[in-house]
């Protein structure tokens, strides 16, 4: 198949439009993607240089590292490669600074580009060093995760962890190029992809009934090997188009954006409380929406039918669905005090209406959240 059979999703935003390709086997053909007139230049940028900096970390880089090095060596471009330690515990400046650290080693320019090549993490990271390095070089992302697939590589979010908070420390920055190659999926541990399904979900709930309904009638969504060929093209082409549908209509988070945080703000603090080890970001995620469901539920915002059947779904995917046990609620209110969405010192909480819809608040009370945390760890 050519690049213009594959399926493509256009972020579009103005001058910084960008195209998110769904490509079965594009990361062989990663250097042919960028040398193919596809990848959108940034304002003030030069056009692309011939050196690249390929920044992953030790178990992608095995699995596919040389993989992508020979594409873009067979495509003209000078790559190197910059390994980071695998894990959100390492998702703090000093990674950055190691990035910068092998930038400057290769002599980076203007015109050179950081492909990231890794989940979340990676990314998050490889595009905060590109927003900042040079005041901002170019940026492509290759996404080898379910949950950095539909969510982290879309929408310029970048940036690192503070000891006291998640992703504290960060910028808008886009990609030119998101390069999503589904048969990369099949190294990915089942339990990683049941935390890409977490965000899968969350689309469904907030924007995308139909997907909804489509993953509630799937016969397993529990690994890679277990989910159709069509029913992943589905979920990466419904979930990838419902964020460049909520990106575009507001970049920089200033209101719609926000309920891409359904289930974040509580799952980031269950994330925090538990140092970015026991429980992984989808896994918070999940737990997240099933407490955003019962505050919904308890302000009479929605039924206990729809939420019975957020839950189930989560279930099905065997996420997790109460909070550690550990964590006192106490602990996990003083968290969300430090969380980005907090406004004029009230959390903001994204809490679900239907299938498909939700609402921002700031109406949601501490006692109203320990409430909830003691029910979830019944």
């Amino acid at each position: 198949m050519t690049l213009a059979q594959k399926s493509i999703i256009t972020v579009p935003l103005s001058d910084r439009a960008y195209d998110v390709a769904i490509a079965p086997g594009g990361l062989d053909r990663l250097g042919l993607w960028l040398t193919s007139g596809r990848l959108q230049s940034s304002p003030g940028q030069s056009t692309l240089g011939r050196k690249i900096l390929l920044v992953s970390n030790p178990t992608v880089f095995e699995y596919y590292g040389q993989r992508a090095i020979a594409s873009l060596t067979d495509a003209g471009f000078d790559a190197e490669y910059c390994i980071l330690p695998d894990g959100e515990e390492y998702k703090t400046l000093n990674s950055i600074q190691k990035i910068y650290d092998s930038a400057l080693e290769h002599r980076l320019e203007r015109s050179s580009t950081l492909v990231s090549l890794g989940g979340g993490v990676i990314g998050d990271m490889t595009g905060f060093a590109a927003a900042t390095w040079l005041r901002g070089i170019h940026f492509v992302q290759v996404p080898t995760t379910l949950l950095s697939m539909v969510d982290a590589s879309i929408g310029g979010k970048t940036g690192v962890n503070h000891p006291q908070g998640k992703n504290l420390i960060g910028a808008f920055y886009q990609p030119q190029l998101v390069l999503i190659d589904p048969e990369v999926l099949s190294t990915l541990p089942p339990r990683e992809f049941r935390a890409g399904m977490a965000e899968v979900i969350k689309y469904g709930v907030i924007w995308d009934r139909d997907l909804f309904e489509q993953l509630e009638a799937a016969s397993s969504l529990k690994s890679y090997a277990e989910v159709s060929t069509d029913l992943l093209q589905t979920i990466l082409m419904r979930s990838c188009q419902a964020k460049a549908d909520v990106v575009s209509q507001d970049e920089r988070e200033a209101g719609l954006r926000a309920i891409l945080n359904y289930g974040h703000t509580l799952g980031h603090a269950v994330e925090s409380l538990t140092g970015y080890t026991s429980v992984n970001h989808g896994e918070a995620v999940a737990i997240g929406m099933v407490a955003a469901g019962q505050l919904a539920v308890d302000m009479d915002w929605w039924n206990a039918d729809l939420q019975q059947r957020q839950v189930a779904l989560i279930k099905s995917t065997e996420l997790p669905t109460q909070i550690p046990p550990n964590l006192s609620s106490d602990e996990i209110v003083e968290t969300l005090q430090t969380d980005k969405k907090v406004k004029a010192g009230q959390v903001r909480f994204i809490l679900p209406t239907q299938i498909g819809a939700v609402k921002i608040t700031s109406q949601v009370s501490s006692d109203m959240v320990q409430q909830v945390v003691q029910q979830l760890q019944r």
